[in-house]
């Protein structure tokens, strides 16, 4: 008898069922510990975040610049060897030259004798036009060019040069230029140098920005008994659009034309 009551007891016991509570409990923490699990083995399974070994260029320049540098502008390519600035270019194909210059009374001009150095001179073309050499004393050199006057005077030493090469350059020349309009001097100026009708202007002060027509510039020439007028457009060679610039002669007179106002 006392053994069929403890297995009945016991038989009871186990029909009981558990309460709602303890199985929804029950429930939660059994899917709270498969989540955990899973985020535990899958974190063991990715990598750590890192740098790339070897990221494409792209890439690469990308993460490891600093978030300053990617903010500042990309820096100037530099000029290429076979790309000059305009300013050399100007400089180099554009310059004045004495090489169709007309020697003048007052220029003072440089002689060279690469075979015969003691023979170097420096001389100033007298008010007669003339010059006086050694051996050949005096030789016309107003009214030639450099060039021109080189060969006069091979002609003239002849045999007493054995290396048939003299150089003529013009160290100054003083000669008048005139200008007038929108400029803040106009009047006459002297240059003592091969110069371009925009130097020109600008030894005369510049220009009257207010008032000059800068694409209108004029620059008159009487030269062989007629008279020439030429039209440059200043505001191209400021603002480096043309390249080309004109140089002056003795006696050119410069117009810079005023803009049309209406008050």
């Amino acid at each position: 008898m006392p053994k069929a009551t403890i297995g009945s007891s016991i038989g009871n016991q186990s029909n009981r069922r558990e309460p709602y509570h303890l199985r929804l409990l029950r429930f939660v923490a059994v899917g709270v510990s498969a989540l955990a699990f899973l985020l535990g083995f899958a974190g063991c399974e990715t990598e750590k975040p890192g740098f790339i070994d070897n990221p494409p260029p792209e890439q690469a320049s990308y993460s490891s610049t600093p978030p300053a540098a990617q903010l500042r502008p990309a820096p100037a390519a530099p000029a290429s060897a076979n790309a000059p600035a305009i300013t050399n270019a100007l400089a180099s194909t554009n310059a004045p030259t004495t090489e169709g210059m007309v020697l003048r009374e007052g220029d003072t001009i440089r002689i060279s004798f690469p075979g015969a150095p003691s023979l170097d001179t420096l001389q100033k073309i007298q008010p007669d036009g003339k010059i006086g050499l050694k051996l050949i004393g005096e030789v016309q050199a107003a009214g030639l060019t450099p060039s021109a006057l080189e060969k006069e005077l091979i002609r003239s030493y002849g045999s007493q040069l054995q290396t048939k090469e003299i150089s003529v350059t013009v160290e100054s020349s003083a000669y008048p230029v005139y200008l007038t309009g929108a400029v803040l001097r106009p009047g006459k100026i002297l240059l003592d140098r091969p110069a371009t009708a925009l130097e020109a202007i600008m030894e005369a002060g510049g220009f009257d920005y207010a008032k000059a027509k800068l694409k209108k510039v004029t620059v008159i020439r009487h030269e062989n008994g007629r008279t020439e007028h030429f039209i440059l457009d200043m505001r191209g060679i400021l603002q480096a659009k043309k390249t080309e610039q004109f140089n002056l002669k003795p006696s050119d007179i410069i117009y810079v034309p005023e803009r049309f106002n209406w008050f």
